[in-house]
Formats: C-alpha cells, sequence, structure tokens
C-alpha cells in the first residue's frame, strides 16, 4: 500500500474529510457545528498556520495532524501547536500517528520554530516514545491532560 503526505492546501479536496474527522473527534459539542468547521477549514490560510497535513495510503485519506499556532485557549502564551492528530479507526495501530507527527515536525522546524507544544488526554505514552516531553498536568473541560513540548536544536 503506497503512502503519500499531502497538505490541505495541495488537496483542498480533502477538507471535507479532515473537517469531518476534527469535529467528530475533538470539537463536536463545543458549539460549532460540522458545516462551520469545513467553512472554516476551506478558506486557505495567508500565512503558514495552520496547515494540515494528510496521510494518503493508495490514494485514500486515513489520517491528519496539523500546525496551529494556537489550540489552547488557557495557554495563548505557547505558540505554535502540533494539533489534531487523528487517524482513522480502521488505519490505526499501523504507526500512521508517528508519520503525520513527524511531518508536522518537519513543516515546524523548516519555518525555524524552535519549540512545538501539545495537550494530549490519551496518547501521552506515544508521544514521549518520539521525543517528547510532559511538562505539566492540567485541568480543562472537567479532565486531566498533558502538556507537552518538542525543543527543536537550531
Amino acid at each position: 500500500m503506497p503512502l503519500a503526505l499531502v497538505t490541505t492546501t495541495e488537496r483542498p479536496d480533502l477538507v471535507p474529510v479532515t473537517a469531518r474527522w476534527r469535529w467528530e473527534a475533538f470539537l463536536q459539542g463545543q458549539g460549532r457545528s460540522l458545516a462551520e468547521v469545513t467553512a472554516a477549514e476551506a478558506v486557505p490560510a495567508p500565512g503558514p498556520m495552520p496547515r494540515t497535513c494528510v496521510l494518503l495510503a493508495d490514494d485514500e485519506p486515513v489520517g491528519m495532524a496539523s500546525l496551529a499556532a494556537h489550540d489552547l485557549d488557557p495557554r495563548p502564551d505557547l505558540t505554535p501547536w502540533l494539533a489534531g492528530v487523528y487517524v482513522a479507526p480502521p488505519a490505526r495501530g499501523r504507526g500512521h500517528a508517528v508519520r503525520l507527527v513527524a511531518a508536522v515536525e518537519a513543516e515546524a522546524r523548516s519555518l525555524g520554530v524552535p519549540t512545538l507544544w501539545l495537550y494530549t488526554r490519551s496518547a501521552e505514552a506515544l508521544y514521549a516514545r518520539i521525543g517528547w516531553r510532559t511538562v505539566d498536568r492540567f485541568p480543562y473541560r472537567e479532565k486531566t491532560y498533558a502538556l507537552m513540548r518538542r525543543d527543536f536544536a537550531q
């Protein structure tokens, strides 16, 4: 199965899929409709962020991850973020999340980003295994999350 990485800038036809994944996995029940998320993602970013990488297997989307200027409302001081890492359930367990994270890290490094941030409730061990380190644990929306960072040598 050939794998390829593209961005939604290169392949805007993938926006309905990535918007649905983002809404279902991260945004549902937070006051924004799927139509609103899709419309927002369909507008090309004026700068380098946000940028969504999509992993294709046999030209079918199987996962995504984004480089975003902001991802955690209580921490506007931290930027940029690895955000929205998602792999479709039938494609899980094949290393796709690691490939997607590496693609976003490469984007960040190409922009000269010294530190990339993320927060997670369920994948802390995965990120730690690939070089991220936990710097805090905090309550948010009635759950506890790990705040993690990845520093790049400049």
